[in-house]
């Protein structure tokens, strides 16, 4: 998670100067930004499985996971893919979990090389299912060679570790849903060279599996949740000695499934009316831990721009403004001045995803933040624009509209 940055008006003519810096480069070597797929589809195969599909009238997650797979299967992942992006929405259906099914067939496709096939869409899911695959295969000895194919994970310079989010799924499920053995694999992923970002990346996943997953082996998760998800101990397990403390704050960031859970929420669709007392247990994290309370109603941000879009990850790029007011409204809903405000910088951290959704969006959040929020929105901003924005991340674009 991005700290606040302090020296906000320094780093604002720093930023400054390095896009002046960019354009002058680029009229100069003609830098090409962009990169075109120039991959031709079977358009009228989409459109022939896209009327199948309405025809269908699919409702839920697993007749959507069942249709889906059974695609891959027969027309290859890649194609169904494809398909998939350009389905009507789903109400309610996580389309980052759908990504993972249709990303577990490729792997039983291409194996390792799937990850070249995959792309960033459904937020990476499609990469992280492909470590996943390799860790079962070849076990815990694959983990140098699983950091290897991270790197050739698609998106943007954060593509990288967050390939490990993924990798935390299958190491849980890998370990039958143990938590402390998960901890330790973990931590054997971390590198001084991204600051052991890499562990941590993997504790979020295993938490969001542990919450939410059961999908490799259910009887072993519904037997082992228990001993670390409780309503009575809302904060669990990122409270507990298990976790190491370097990935608290990761634990912490996708602890909110559970919240909403443990507030009496509808996991599938939360009602805002449980937000307030979902938000109250990360009021008791002390105010000393402020790292793990950042993290805490930050994870709340990164739900709610979910959530604002009805799950539907396709439509990142198009928030209306209604839709980004209904995300401020509902980080308010903490009623505390900390939490609202790491609610808000948590969701325009999301929003912006690495740079890799469209800069304006993230923009246009931080612009329609209260007076007392703004500032601390656009320090985010720049943060994140700071540390992931290279040539050719549309550096020169994001400057332009600044």
């Amino acid at each position: 998670m991005i700290n606040v940055l302090k020296k906000n008006y320094f780093l604002v003519i720093v930023f400054v100067l390095v896009c002046i810096n960019f354009f002058l480069i680029k009229s100069i070597f003609n830098v090409n930004l962009f990169k075109i797929n120039s991959s031709q589809k079977d358009v009228s195969s989409l459109s022939l499985d896209l009327t199948d599909f309405n025809s269908k009238n699919i409702k839920n997650f697993k007749e959507m996971s069942d249709y889906f797979s059974a695609l891959a299967e027969k027309r290859g992942a890649e194609y169904a893919f494809d398909l998939l992006k350009i389905i009507p929405p789903a109400s309610g259906i996580d389309m980052h979990l759908l990504g993972h099914k249709i990303g577990d067939v490729l792997y039983k496709q291409e194996g390792i090389n799937g990850i070249y096939k995959c792309t960033q869409d459904f937020r990476n899911a499609c990469s992280h299912t492909i470590v996943v695959g390799i860790l079962f295969d070849k076990g815990e000895k694959a983990l140098s060679e699983i950091a290897d194919v991270c790197r050739k994970a698609p998106g943007g310079s954060g593509a990288y570790t967050m390939c490990f989010h993924g990798l935390g799924h299958g190491v849980l499920a890998y370990n039958d849903y143990n938590l402390e053995k998960t901890m330790k694999m973990c931590e054997k992923n971390g590198t001084s060279e991204f600051g052991f970002r890499e562990s941590s990346e993997c504790v979020g996943g295993a938490i969001m599996e542990m919450i939410g997953g059961g999908f490799h082996d259910e009887v072993a998760w519904k037997k082992e949740r228990p001993k670390y998800i409780s309503n009575t101990n809302p904060l669990s397990p990122c409270s507990l000695d298990i976790v190491p403390k370097d990935a608290k704050e990761m634990c912490y960031a996708y602890l909110t499934p559970h919240l909403f859970e443990a507030a009496g929420a509808n996991l599938g669709n939360p009602n805002p009316i449980t937000f307030n007392k979902a938000f109250n247990f990360c009021d008791k994290i002390s105010s000393d831990d402020i790292s793990s309370r950042r993290a805490c109603f930050g994870g709340f941000g990164k739900e709610f721009i979910v959530l604002a879009k009805d799950r539907d990850i396709r439509n990142m790029n198009n928030f209306t403004k209604e839709e980004l007011n209904k995300v401020h409204k509902w980080c308010a809903l903490s009623k505390l001045k900390d939490g609202e405000e790491f609610c808000m910088n948590s969701a325009v951290t999301s929003l912006f995803w690495g740079g890799e959704n469209n800069s304006q969006v993230a923009i246009d959040f931080c612009s329609s933040a209260s007076n007392v929020l703004q500032k601390s929105c656009f320090d985010v901003l720049l943060g994140n624009a700071h540390q992931y924005l290279t040539f050719e991340k549309s550096l020169s674009d994001f400057c332009q509209i600044l």
